[in-house]
């Protein structure tokens, strides 16, 4: 009896752990696509410590069984002993077969099912690893094909619905289209006898394509179909547009149309816009027709067709990579107020001097003429002897005294910095206010150092110094750059060192301040009449 109840336990207890394993594994997850990897879910899930648990308590079960039935057999044995009839009955009935079942394989049998469903998880990670490295590769293929144009570019000829024939590239599509809008909003300026400029084409066609319209379409627009436009550059045309001032210069388009003898003026009606359109294209597979020669000659062996009797393209040829087509160049605004000459450069120096000052100078000079005169008469009276020479130009009052070719080379000076001023480039003229900022910035510097009472400074420590004290608003960059300045103008006083990742500066305290003032002037003076 003891043997049946321990089997039923153990039966009852394997029951339960398994059906949680193979109850329909199929619908754990619909998604699942093998039993094995059901089990391995359920597996997972269930945790192998509690398994192992369970066993232990199994075992315990069954060995508290067997212990109450052997102290159960040993009651009755004494009992048996005082009937004498009782062997003789029991030997009447047949002897119960005992089937009792080990523990240990139970347990070996539970190892070997999570040893099987650890080699499905470990296959299962295997199977995604595999899958997550073609993943990888696919991004990085893609990666590598962002660089050439899209697909539906490089293959938008195989796309289409229509028979093979001579297909144009998608570039070349694409261009035919801005061709048919941008002549369609001239059309319309030009029918209602408006001055068509690149801005309103620019913005009908944008509105209508929904892509950006700039000037080298109209540049690609005129290699194809040079016919078509007339363009200008024209000024004071009347614009509603605050960002475009009226006297600025505009590109203007004009079409080139034929006028019949009916018409007084010519149109352009929907049938010429049409006939247009069909030009364009023609033109268009003629460029490619061209670019198809090419690569039938570059064939082993070349192979020629007559352009008339092409209807298709070459197999190999692909027609999505030919090249785009080069922009012409369109009429550009004059560029006004470039001095090209000495004596463009004189009639702009002498434009700048305001009327007032003009006529403060031509009274200047007939009152100045007017006393020179009224002194040189008496003189000429009391010596009636001397002959009359030639009277020196007129100087002011305050010149009186002043030799007069002193005056002229004065004067000359100032012509010729006055005309170097005007012609001389934008890099010079910093470098000619960092020069007239040195020697400030020399006498800071040298009362940096005494204050420091260092032989030297790191380039960083003498900037911010200098900063707090010079009168003007300059950045740390900005005064670096002074600095090398002035060490390169003045190398002899001021030296920069390069140690390791710092630069540092020294000065030679043997040199006065004022011999370094005198340089630095003097070098100013020389850059200036360059």
């Amino acid at each position: 009896m003891s043997t049946v109840i321990i089997t039923i336990l153990i039966l009852d207890v394997n029951a339960r752990m398994f059906l949680s394993i193979c109850k329909n594994p199929f619908s754990l997850n619909e998604s699942t696509s093998s039993p094995a990897l059901c089990l391995c879910q359920v597996l997972c899930k269930e945790d192998i410590s509690a398994l192992k648990s369970r066993l232990q308590r199994i075992k315990k079960h069954a060995e508290e069984t067997t212990r109450m039935a052997s102290v159960s057999t040993s009651s009755s044995s004494p009992s048996s002993s005082s009937s004498p009839a009782a062997p003789a009955a029991s030997d009447t009935n047949p002897p119960v077969p005992k089937t009792t079942t080990n523990p240990s394989s139970e347990a070996k049998a539970l190892k070997l099912t999570v040893a099987r469903a650890k080699q499905l998880a470990a296959k299962t990670q295997r199977r995604q690893e595999e899958r997550e490295a073609e993943e990888r590769k696919q991004s990085e293929a893609q990666t590598q094909d962002s660089a050439q144009p899209p697909a539906y570019q490089r293959y938008h000829t195989l796309a289409q619905a229509v028979p093979p024939g001579l297909s144009l590239p998608y570039q070349y599509k694409v261009l035919a289209e801005m061709f048919r809008s941008m002549d369609t909003v001239v059309a319309m300026l030009h029918n209602r006898c408006e001055t068509t400029t690149f801005a309103k084409v620019k913005q009908g066609v944008q509105d209508m394509m929904h892509k950006r319209f700039e000037e080298n379409h109209v540049g690609q627009i005129k290699t194809v179909f040079p016919e078509a436009y007339t363009f200008r550059q024209e000024k004071n045309i009347p614009t509603f547009n605050s960002s475009i001032k009226k006297a600025s210069y505009q590109l203007t388009v004009e079409p080139n149309v034929l006028c019949d003898k009916n018409e007084a003026r010519p149109v352009l009606s929907a049938s010429r816009l049409l006939e247009r359109r069909h030009l364009f294209h023609e033109n268009l597979v003629h460029i490619v027709k061209q670019h198809h020669k090419e690569f039938l000659s570059t064939l082993v062996p070349p192979v020629s067709v007559p352009e008339d009797k092409l209807t298709r393209w070459h197999p190999r040829f692909n027609v999505d990579t030919v090249p785009v087509i080069q922009a012409s160049t369109l009429p550009q605004p004059p560029h006004t107020g470039k001095l090209a000459t000495a004596q463009e450069v004189l009639d702009k120096a002498r434009s700048l001097i305001t009327p007032k000052m003009e006529k403060a100078l031509v009274s200047l000079t007939m009152k100045s003429e007017d006393k020179t005169a009224d002194t040189k008469e008496p003189a000429s009276s009391q010596n009636p002897a001397v002959p009359h020479t030639s009277a020196p130009p007129a100087t002011a009052a305050a010149l009186k005294g002043v030799s007069q070719s002193l005056l002229d080379r004065i004067r000359a000076k100032e012509a010729q910095k006055l005309q170097a001023a005007m012609t001389r480039n934008p890099s010079q003229e910093e470098r000619l206010l960092m020069m007239s900022r040195l020697g400030e910035l020399a006498r800071i510097l040298r009362t940096v150092f005494v204050a420091e009472k260092k032989p030297a400074l790191i380039m960083e420590v003498a900037c911010n110094r200098m900063i707090a004290s010079y009168r003007s608003a300059l950045s740390t960059g900005e005064m670096e750059k002074h600095l090398r300045l002035l060490a390169d103008v003045a190398a002899d006083w001021l030296t920069i060192h390069p140690i390791r990742k710092d630069f540092y500066l020294k000065l030679n305290k043997n040199m006065e301040l004022s011999v370094v003032m005198d340089k630095l002037n003097r070098r100013l003076r020389e850059e200036e009449k360059l």
